[in-house]
């Protein structure tokens, strides 16, 4: 689904990233780890196309068509959505309409049938993110994906700022988008697990706490430090050394 080689970014003259190395095969979902500074927002930025993130080398490969110098637009259309960590408030233009043009490209989208599945009907003809809470813009990103059904879904730290309540609605609603099927019994100290459907999305997870493996299942983690890819692993393992030893430590035993 979605190959990286070789990939260096500047953003303002200053290096960031520093030849990253990345596959995310077709329904997967993979956890991206790191550092505040140490490249994840930039590295989803330079995925989705945004200005500012200046590629000096390498390749970005989307189901198999090179997008790399691809603008935002055309990866949308592609099959390629993201969540941001701190979307824009957008005054006049509302909730409904934003969700009507990311459900445009797949014919249309139920808008009133998304929007009661996310517990967001009242929001619906309010002004995009306007004095929403932080659980309830996570809500809004989650119901534009939703109605865009990307092939790819980029979400940038979806636990960040959101209660224990809403984060609860949140994981289900990514389950939901991801196709990663029904939650199943879980021992009560363990997280849930879920179950991949054959039409599951591709998915990148960066997360800072790690608390979003409480509601997603990872089929891969990764560690970004410093600009560069430390280690591949299973993702709880990854957050267990983390917890132990820090980022630093585990970046140090590892590069």
């Amino acid at each position: 689904m979605l190959l990286i080689e070789e990939l260096k970014v500047e953003v303002g003259g200053k290096p960031i990233l520093k030849n990253i190395n990345m596959e995310v095969p077709r329904g997967e979902t993979h956890i991206l780890f790191g550092p505040n500074g140490s490249g994840k927002t930039t590295l989803m930025m330079t995925l989705m196309g945004f200005s500012g993130y200046h590629i000096t080398h390498g390749k970005i490969t989307f189901k198999g068509e090179d997008i790399t110098h691809m603008p935002i637009h055309e990866r949308a259309q592609l099959g390629i959505g993201i969540s941001l960590q701190r979307p824009p408030t957008i005054n006049g233009l509302k909730t409904r309409n934003i969700v009507e043009i990311c459900g445009a490209m797949q014919g249309g989208a139920d808008v009133e049938k998304l929007a009661r599945e996310l517990n967001f009907s009242e929001f619906l003809d309010r002004d995009v993110n306007h004095n929403f809470s932080g659980g309830e813009i996570k809500r809004s990103e989650l119901l534009q994906l939703m109605a865009q059904q990307p092939d790819l879904v980029l979400l940038d730290e979806p636990e960040s700022g959101v209660d224990l309540e809403n984060m609860a609605l949140v994981g289900e609603t990514i389950n939901l988008l991801l196709g990663r099927g029904i939650q199943c019994p879980a021992p009560s100290d363990g997280p849930f697990v879920n179950r991949a459907s054959d039409t599951a999305k591709s998915a990148l997870v960066i997360t800072h706490t790690g608390h979003i493996l409480d509601y997603i299942t990872a089929d891969k983690g990764r560690v970004l430090y410093e600009g560069v890819l430390c280690f591949t692993r299973n993702a709880r393992e990854i957050l267990k050394w983390i917890r132990q030893r820090g980022y630093e430590g585990c970046a140090r035993c590892t590069i």
